[in-house]
């Protein structure tokens, strides 16, 4: 008999489902939960999350540094950013607009009896918005945060953007000198950037038991019966992703010549492990390397995906409006078509430059909710479905993402369709030698 091997899609699988009933016992365990939670799972999750972080930066400056001395162009360079932000903006108002529809048209806060619901403590949020209520989270302070007044304070905080500001403006620096003296420091930046692919590989190895430790605090901090009572809602937002996936990025892909599905296919490790622990970082690196043999080139791919971690988080800005109109429905607020309006814009700005990380659309929602006058005690009814509900929208992020990188280098007439049939042909050959 062959030795069987295991992927690593279904090692995370399988280590979902047993987080799940690992979980679903220890919620009914009161007194062993809290110690095994606090000494075993909750650390066991949280080793994953730093070691994704831990790679995270050193990939990105690397790569994009790389990315833009290849491209050499200013101009090129300045077009290729142009682009890739209209297609941002155009995507995600998308997203929100469609969110608000079928929010409107299935009206999943409607019939609830409030009394069914659990509330959870959501002052944790509320600390974290105190400065994006006041106003700081404008888009003049967006813009600014794009310029880091330490570079190296950002590399420690892991602030994605003021990162690709500087690694951009050091590329452009770094093309423009001559041969003899870049080429060196351009070897080691790749030797850094492949190094730090081979340990994401590595890192790779632990994904299946810190989605079990991530999974299993989830399950037993909230139990599987807070989603009964908001069915209605996750049922709703699950399907208005797979929706906003296969028909709106659907028809983009089309467009592009591209299709959504074979790239969901290629990207189904990444999209199981983004799914699990809720985080768009623990892919970052994987879906660089993978668009980057799809056909896109380097500094494109390095340009696009990072930054579309802050800017271009379809699944997040998607369940954002369905969760605001939601909310209103559940204290039976009708909301003009005016006040529709001024969530749809409130959403364009507070959902630009926020990181991948778990948990930040609800602090987003928090800072947007007050526009339109809905109580953001509201808030505190979903917080316990909110993790079930933020790994769907991770992956749709992911996906996302993804499609842009392979837009932007279609757009730019940059994409390689011939190493693109090769990569597929590739996949589908070693699905198919994996099945027989």
């Amino acid at each position: 008999m062959k030795n069987v091997k295991i992927s690593l899609a279904w090692k995370i699988l399988i280590a979902l489902v047993l987080g799940v009933i690992c979980g679903t016992v220890l919620h009914s365990q009161v007194d062993s939960r809290e110690w095994l939670v606090g000494n075993i799972l909750s650390p066991a999750g949280d080793i994953f999350i730093r070691l994704i972080k831990m790679i995270v930066v050193p990939i990105v400056i690397s790569t994009l540094i790389v990315g833009i001395a290849g491209v050499g162009d200013a101009k090129k360079l300045g077009r290729i950013g142009l682009k890739t932000m209209i297609y941002f903006e155009a995507i995600t108002t998308i997203a929100i607009v469609v969110g608000v529809t079928l929010a409107n048209l299935f009206q999943p806060g409607h019939g609830i009896d409030m009394s069914t619901l659990t509330a959870v403590d959501i002052s944790q949020y509320e600390k974290t918005t105190e400065h994006v209520q006041s106003g700081a989270h404008s888009l003049v302070v967006t813009i600014l945060s794009l310029i880091p007044s330490n570079v190296f304070l950002s590399m420690v905080k892991g602030d994605m953007l003021p990162l690709i500001f500087f690694s951009v403006l050091f590329g452009i620096g770094l093309s423009s000198l001559p041969n003899a003296a870049k080429e060196p420091f351009l070897s080691m930046l790749k030797a850094v950037s492949e190094s730090m692919f081979k340990v994401t590989n590595i890192v790779m190895l632990y994904t299946p038991i810190g989605v079990f430790g991530l999974i299993s605090v989830t399950v037993a901090n909230f139990g599987c019966s807070s989603l009964f009572p908001l069915a209605k809602l996750v049922l709703l937002v699950y399907f208005a992703l797979a929706f906003f996936a296969l028909v709106a990025l659907g028809l983009v892909a089309r467009l592009c010549n591209l299709r959504i599905w074979m790239l969901i296919r290629i990207l189904k490790d990444e999209l199981i492990v983004a799914y699990s622990t809720a985080s768009s970082e623990t892919v970052l690196p994987r879906i660089i390397e993978k668009m980057e043999a799809y056909g896109a080139p380097k500094p494109i791919v390095s340009f696009v995906v990072p930054t579309g971690y802050s800017f271009n988080l379809d699944g997040s800005t998607l369940y954002q409006s369905i969760a605001a109109i939601f909310i209103a429905q559940l204290y039976g607020i009708e909301l003009s078509l005016s006040q529709e309006i001024i969530l749809v814009l409130t959403l364009m700005v507070t959902s630009k430059g926020i990181a991948g990380v778990p948990g930040v659309s609800f602090v987003v929602l928090l800072a947007t909710l007050g526009s339109v006058g809905i109580p953001l005690e509201g808030l505190a009814f979903i917080a316990g479905v909110d993790r079930i509900l933020d790994m769907a929208r991770t992956a749709l992020n992911v996906v996302g993402n993804a499609l842009a990188a392979l837009v932007i280098a279609k757009w730019e007439g940059q994409f390689d369709c011939k190493q693109a049939l090769a990569y597929e042909q590739v996949f589908l050959f070693d699905k198919a030698k994996s099945v027989s």
